[in-house]
């Protein structure tokens, strides 16, 4: 059974073992290159995308298209983008034609109409951003830029951002997260481990809630590791 090379037909078991090849060399690939590389879709990011994309589907869908190939391309493709993306960090001229500065499209309450022209984006599309991060008013924004990334970064004009605590003399509370601890009768072992914990101190604190690991749907640990069960499971 040969599913790797170009063949005028393929079997059905065939197929399903070039498509499951495939997914899992298209996860272990997108480990190689990163989490922004999903995340932010930057210009190398969005050349490489679209050139694995159809290297991979199309063997995917030509049994006269060889498999092995396709996936020494990819491997290629993704050694120069690791590569590409290590040198633009040492090289300034190269991290500026990949990452260019962000263009600045409001400033001080006025639309600087050249720069939209620049990003190649409309008023209408600006306002529309506007409203999604609350902002009615655009004599607000003190400052508007467009990133690389293809996002707007929105500063509001001093007098109009949001009072905090710290703006009153207000005494707070220090900053604390919750974090999942168990999640249906699991026990998210790595983070016990970073705090330092082991099962035993677990079932010590869920003790109080009259449970058990296994009866826990779901419990947190904030930063001060209390820990607090918010749903049980139904029996």
């Amino acid at each position: 059974m040969d599913f790797w090379q170009s063949k005028e037909s393929l079997t059905a078991l065939e197929w399903v073992l070039r498509g499951g090849v495939s997914f899992i060399f298209l996860l272990v690939a997108a480990k190689f290159m990163g989490q922004r590389s999903i995340s932010q879709l930057r210009f190398l990011d969005f050349i490489i995308a679209l050139t694995l994309g159809n290297i991979i589907a199309h063997p995917l869908s030509d049994e006269e298209l060889g498999l092995k190939g396709s996936m020494i391309t990819t491997v290629v493709l993704i050694v120069l983008y690791i590569t590409v993306s290590h040198l633009s960090l040492k090289w300034p001229l190269l991290r500026r034609y990949l990452d260019p500065a962000p263009i600045t499209l409001i400033q001080n309450g006025q639309i600087q109409f050249h720069h939209l022209s620049k990003a190649r984006i409309s008023v209408d599309y600006l306002f529309s951003e506007l409203r999604k991060e609350k902002i009615e008013d655009i004599q607000k924004v003190s400052l508007a830029l467009w990133e690389p990334g293809g996002t707007i970064s929105v500063f509001l004009q001093t007098p109009k951002q949001p009072v905090t605590p710290a703006d009153i003399q207000l005494s707070t509370q220090p900053f604390s997260i919750t974090r999942p601890i168990i999640v249906d009768g699991n026990i998210n072992m790595p983070l016990l481990k970073e705090r330092g914990k082991d099962p035993e101190w677990l079932n010590k604190q869920i003790a109080s809630a009259n449970v058990t690991i296994s009866d826990v749907m779901l419990a947190i640990v904030d930063s001060k590791d209390h820990v607090q069960v918010l749903n049980r499971k139904i029996q």
